[in-house]
């Protein structure tokens, strides 16, 4: 006979939780796999597990507002005639038009420019409307060749290789039929309404001699004026930017796994690829190892979300960083003013990642000009600019606490770690210790 506690409430599996039973579920109905968009939700060691130590008796404190904390970055002075020079580390993503709406593009542009920074193409050629809003547009050169052309690649100011992207290193994107419209069709040369998958490597090149062979045509082709960049997904940091660095590039961006797309496989979302902070500090080796640290610029994406995390990024090494889903939610993604609609679509603000079907609320991840309609350019713009602008005073207060006159001054002696994994991670103290795994000390 069997007895139930009356005091003891049902037990449910941590293994087999509400969402994985779902998911069991709902694969037994339908015979596919999740597509959806957007970065992992999992738990992962992250910026949020470091603290920065700032000044006191052993350390000196810069005077509030008062004394100067430079903010800008030149990147591609390795080899490009014309070096980009930002005013902020804190640069744009490669988000394609098709993914996005024109009218989310080129408020993309707009707020970056305001800033004083970059933005980038993303899979699917340069629109007009990009190219003219944009300061500084940067050219994403991907597996799929869309939209590519020789115009294109002199009319941008840098060109980014894209050979993996941090939500799924190793495998393509998609852009599923509802979002190819008569001129998402055009400019990729694809047929209207049809679903479409980006390559997951490059049809002309296998690996790094190719890639060497591949930037010099293409500073061939700009005549060595333009920086080129080499992207890489968070997998094996050190040894992909030794490459990268070998091949000739002038910045590498490394992606980690909290990086977002416009769509693929949730599998792939949460089981390929690292975190961010893991990326970090093998990268930064390599650079070092190849005496390249700071000339050739490392940028770092994948889950920065504010000034903190910015200057966390710089200290352990890099030079820049890139925001995608941030700068997303900054001109109007998510919005909980569109919440009842969010409803409808069976999700709610904050949670709505369904952005290869089309029928964003928000009007930034559609194709659906009624939907488009709802985002005005000008005013996300602005949105986006006074973000990239808070971000960048916190970064700046952070590294006046510690002492720093220039943001790159910031380095991994101003951090602690608050748990095991990330000072491993990280390379930094656990906190309140000199001790860091596999480093020894106590």
């Amino acid at each position: 006979m069997s007895y139930h506690n009356p005091y003891t409430p049902p037990r449910k599996s941590a293994t087999f939780d509400d969402y994985t039973l779902a998911e069991i579920r709902r694969a037994a109905a339908t015979g596919i796999y999740d597509i959806r968009g957007a970065g992992t939700k999992r738990k992962v060691p992250h910026f949020d597990d470091l603290l920065f130590l700032g000044a006191s008796i052993s350390r000196y404190p810069l005077e509030g507002y008062r004394e100067k904390c430079d903010t800008t970055v030149v990147l591609g002075s390795r080899f490009a005639k014309k070096p980009i020079t930002l005013k902020t580390p804190i640069t744009i993503a490669g988000m394609s038009f098709g993914a996005l709406s024109g009218n989310a593009k080129e408020a993309l542009g707009r707020g970056a420019t305001i800033a004083g920074t970059s933005t980038t193409t993303g899979d699917g050629g340069m629109t007009d409307e990009e190219r003219g809003h944009s300061q500084t547009l940067v050219y994403q050169y991907l597996p799929s060749r869309y939209g590519m052309n020789p115009r294109d690649l002199r009319r941008a100011d840098a060109i980014e290789v894209v050979v993996g992207q941090g939500a799924k290193p190793g495998g393509g994107g998609m852009l599923l039929g509802q979002k190819i419209s008569d001129r998402v069709a055009n400019m990729r040369n694809l047929p209207k309404g049809i679903d479409q998958r980006s390559a997951c490597r490059h049809p002309d090149w296998t690996g790094p001699d190719d890639l060497e062979i591949k930037i010099m045509e293409l500073r061939e082709i700009t005549d060595w004026e333009k920086p080129i960049y080499v992207k890489v997904g968070g997998a094996r940091p050190y040894y992909d930017t030794a490459l990268a660095v070998k091949a000739g590039a002038d910045v590498v961006v490394l992606d980690g796994m909290q990086g977002g797309t416009a769509a693929t496989q949730d599998v792939f979302i949460e089981n390929v690829g690292m975190p961010t902070l893991a990326c970090i500090r093998p990268a930064v080796q390599a650079l070092q190892d190849l005496g390249m640290h700071r000339k050739v610029q490392l940028i770092i994406s994948g889950g920065i979300r504010s000034g903190a995390d910015v200057a966390k990024a710089l200290a352990l090494g890099a030079d820049a960083v890139a925001i995608g889903t941030a700068a997303l939610v900054a001109i109007g993604d998510n919005d909980p003013r569109w919440e009842e609609e969010y409803q409808k679509l069976g999700t709610t603000a904050g949670a709505y990642d369904d952005w290869h079907e089309g029928k964003d609320p928000a009007g930034i991840t559609t194709q659906d000009p009624e939907l488009a309609k709802r985002l005005d350019p000008v005013a996300a713009g602005r949105r986006l600019a006074n973000y990239l602008k808070v971000m960048t005073l916190e970064a700046q207060t952070i590294a006046r606490a510690c002492g720093k006159n220039h943001l790159h001054n910031l380095e991994p002696e101003d951090l602690v770690a608050l748990t095991i994994e990330a000072s491993a991670m990280a390379q930094v103290p656990l906190a309140g210790t000199n001790w860091i795994p596999g480093k020894g000390g106590f």
